[in-house]
């Protein structure tokens, strides 16, 4: 492209848009990532890898990132066209079940990790958020990205799971569109504010920051239908 940006695309759905040097153009991430910098963690799982743009940002703000994926070809594009770093550590296997076989210990989790436009059942079961704060330390958290479209309550029905495993649980949202991205959060995050643009693309920096500042905070629905 001109711009010298960068897309990923399976099927009819974005895997990852990014600038020439691997930030982000979603504004989604940019979300997670304004969420992330304003804690203190240093060691983060992230299930789900797509072009790796959140990984790379986060280790240029000196994050230890390691992401799993089932698909393999994620870890190649995103070094490739992406410029995932090196360092970013990349293992070819299921969310929950590496949760079952790991004995490491994170500083945050993030869940970014989609299946035809809609999040694994698994990796949003009560089993998966209890095994999350297994694998968190005290002070840790965890982040999910969520696909809202035409007004579903996916974001609450996230939520309401994670609350079995986590006394505190946020959601992120943009309610006024239709078809969005909302992040819901568990753990250490009560004191986090609504993100601000904390590194920006090359390109399109102010539509994003406009995305960013339309964003709130709001209480998740008890009542489910």
């Amino acid at each position: 492209m001109r711009t010298g940006a960068i897309a990923y695309w399976q099927g009819e759905y974005y895997q990852s848009r990014a600038d020439k040097n691997g930030v982000s153009l979603l504004d989604y991430i940019h979300a997670l990532f304004g969420l992330m910098v304003q804690t203190p963690a240093k060691r983060v799982l992230m299930i789900g890898c797509a072009g790796g743009s959140l990984a790379t940002m986060l280790t240029r703000d000196s994050r230890k990132i390691m992401t799993v994926d089932v698909n393999p070809q994620a870890f190649a594009i995103a070094r490739r066209y992406f410029a995932l770093p090196d360092s970013v550590e990349c293992r070819v296997v299921d969310g929950l079940e590496y949760l079952r076989a790991t004995r490491r210990t994170f500083d945050a989790i993030v869940l970014d990790a989609f299946h035809g436009g809609y999040l694994p059942e698994e990796l949003i079961s009560d089993a998966f958020f209890a095994l999350a704060r297994k694998r968190l330390r005290k002070s840790g958290a965890i982040f999910v990205n969520v696909h809202v479209v035409n007004g579903n309550q996916a974001a609450d029905q996230v939520a309401a799971r994670m609350a079995e495993s986590f006394s505190v649980v946020r959601i992120l949202d943009r309610p006024a569109k239709k078809i969005r991205n909302a992040i819901v959060m568990g753990g250490a995050v009560r004191d986090l504010k609504r993100p601000k643009l904390a590194m920006a693309p090359r390109i399109e920096s102010r539509k994003i920051a406009d995305v960013l500042a339309a964003m709130r905070f709001r209480p998740r629905k008890r009542r489910l239908d």
